[in-house]
C-alpha cells in the first residue's frame, strides 16, 4: 500500500441479519479526511457460474424468475458456494448439471468479478466448460420452485453476445461470462486460468 492509500480500518460493527446466503451488517470505518462513517453491506457467500460451450460453438443459457426483479432473466448455469469443503470447479459442474443436465470433460477460468462493491462483498467466478455431455435421464436432479419452470436453451455464442449488448442479458454473471468467452475463442482460448487458480478475496 503506498503512502497515499488511506487504511480503512473498522471501528466497530453491528450485525442488522443473518440468513443462510447473506448476512446484513454496518459497520463504522474510518475515512481519509478523518473521522468515520457507518457503511451498511450485505457479506455473501459467493457464487460460481459456467459459460458451457459446445463443439458447435452454442452456449448454454437458462431462463429464470428472479423475484427482486420481478421477471424472468437470461443466465447461466450458476449456484452459491454453500456446500462446505466444495472446490469450486466441483460447484460449477454441479450445477452445470443440476441447472442444464449436462457433464464438462475441460473446465478452466474465464473471469472474476465483484457483483456490486457498492454494497456487498459477494464474488463470483465464471468457468468456461467444455466437452459436454448430457447427464442420463435417470440421474438428472428435480428441479423445484423457481426452477420448475426453468428453460434451457442453446444459442451461438455471438448471438448471446448480441443479446448481450441490445440489453437483452442482464444478469452480470452472463453479461461478463458471455463476453469474456467471446474475447477467450477468438485468442485461441490462450489466456484462460486453470480451474484451482486462487480466487480473489
Amino acid at each position: 500500500m503506498s503512502d497515499l492509500e488511506h487504511r480503512y480500518e473498522v471501528r466497530s460493527r453491528e450485525e442488522r441479519y443473518r440468513g443462510r446466503i447473506f448476512d446484513v451488517v454496518t459497520e463504522e470505518v474510518t475515512m481519509p479526511g478523518g473521522g468515520t462513517a457507518l457503511r451498511d453491506l450485505v457479506r455473501h457467500v459467493g457464487a460460481v457460474a459456467v459459460v458451457a460451450l459446445d463443439d458447435a460453438g452454442q452456449v448454454v443459457l437458462i431462463r429464470q424468475y428472479r423475484h427482486p426483479v420481478g421477471r424472468h432473466l437470461w443466465e447461466l448455469p450458476a449456484g452459491l458456494m454453500d456446500v462446505s469443503g466444495e472446490e469450486l470447479p466441483a460447484a460449477a459442474l454441479r450445477e452445470l448439471a443440476e441447472e442444464a443436465d449436462l457433464t464438462a470433460g475441460r473446465v478452466d477460468v474465464l473471469v472474476d468479478l465483484h457483483s456490486s462493491p457498492g454494497f456487498t462483498n459477494e464474488i463470483v467466478r465464471v468457468f468456461l466448460a467444455r466437452d459436454l455431455a448430457d447427464v442420463p435421464a435417470s440421474e438428472r436432479h428435480e428441479r423445484r420452485d423457481e426452477e420448475a419452470d426453468l428453460q434451457i436453451v442453446r444459442m451461438a455464442l455471438d448471438e448471446a453476445v448480441d443479446m448481450v449488448l441490445a440489453g437483452e442479458i442482464t444478469n452480470a454473471s452472463a453479461v461478463a461470462g458471455l463476453l469474456a468467452a467471446a474475447r477467450a475463442r477468438d485468442t485461441g482460448f490462450a489466456a484462460l486460468r486453470r480451474a484451482q487458480a486462487p480466487l480473489p478475496r
